[in-house]
């Protein structure tokens, strides 16, 4: 059961982009990308990182499903497309479609961006129809990235989006990938520990009230998390 939450606010986006809020299409062009981004993850993860994969035979051949994460940095992006054995879908935070480092290739790759803390019905709708046509959708329950280097209190977002679609979910959880972490061990031109643990899929228990059904499915999955992580990373959840 989930502790105390964290005393720092969720995240709400400033601003209101929905005309960037999309499925990303499945072109030609960003298919032959996400080929390059995955041999690209790669490289860079065994340049900068010394990282040990387990669970990969848990991970589904084929969706729908929704891949649920916990977020510690800017490596888990990284992390995740170069030891996934298919590529996925990604929900993330619209803000860093202005970034000049990192705009770019999320636009290149494809992206369902979402307003963080505000009601994003385009996102959950891109996400859905994602899941409908058999795709596996990426996101963080906890809606932001750890500031407490822990699991913090999860959302309710995938829940629901698991819950309206039927599709099953897909904890992965990692360790090491801290920014600190990594861009301390760069400084120092030498290769940080991270792990990236695969759990068993599973589908949420369906009950007759659909808010404790949601609220019952966010402690699932959080706890599903947990268990794949660590005392030290576990933050909220004690399992």
């Amino acid at each position: 059961m989930p502790d105390q939450p964290s005393s720092q606010p969720k995240p709400v986006t400033e601003w209101w982009r929905p005309d960037l809020v999309a499925l990303p299409r499945l072109t030609f062009a960003r298919r032959v990308f996400r080929i390059f981004a995955r041999y690209l993850t790669k490289l860079v993860i065994f340049i900068m990182t010394k990282a040990t994969v387990s669970g990969l035979e848990n991970f589904p051949k084929h969706g729908p499903a929704l891949v649920v994460i916990n977020h510690l940095g800017d490596a888990d992006a990284v992390l995740l497309v170069a030891s996934l054995p298919v590529a996925i879908d990604g929900m993330g935070k619209i803000e860093l479609n202005e970034d000049r480092r990192a705009g770019p290739m999320l636009r290149a790759y494809g992206v369902i961006w979402v307003h963080r803390g505000r009601p994003d019905r385009k996102a959950i709708r891109a996400a859905l129809d994602g899941l409908a046509e058999g795709r596996m959708i990426a996101l963080a329950p906890e809606g932001r990235q750890s500031v407490e280097g822990g699991l913090e209190e999860g959302t309710e977002g995938a829940a629901f989006l698991a819950m309206k679609s039927g599709a099953p979910i897909v904890p992965v959880a990692m360790t090491g990938t801290e920014n600190e972490n990594i861009y301390g061990h760069m400084r120092k031109w030498r290769r940080a520990r991270v792990t990236l643990s695969v759990g068993k899929m599973f589908v949420l228990k369906e009950q007759a009230d659909r808010q404790e059904m949601m609220r019952e499915g966010t402690r699932q999955i959080m706890e599903s998390l947990a268990r794949l992580l660590p005392e030290s990373y576990r933050g909220n959840y004690k399992v």
